[in-house]
């Protein structure tokens, strides 16, 4: 009895994500600045984790502060909006 053959898996090399606040100083965490922090926010409203966003550790934890000080002040709905039908 012939033992299958394992087939060789390839390897994907995956470019590696950079906190894009690291490498530009100028730009600033800020709840009033919506437009940026809408960036880390899903259709559903959720916060979009570090390892798929690319944010250093510093960065997401105030990114999800002001993240959700702009929700406190309505300046981003907590939730997606549903459809009126």
């Amino acid at each position: 009895m012939a033992l299958p053959t394992r087939r060789k898996r390839k390897t994907v090399f995956r470019r590696r994500k950079v906190c894009r606040f690291c490498v530009d100083s100028s730009l600033r965490v800020d709840y009033k600045d919506v437009n940026t922090l809408r960036h880390f926010i899903t259709e559903r409203g959720k916060i979009i984790p570090r390892r798929i966003s690319g944010n250093c550790a510093r960065h997401q934890r105030q990114i999800t502060t002001e993240i959700k000080r702009a929700r406190h002040l309505a300046l981003i709905p907590y939730t997606a909006t549903l459809p009126q039908d």
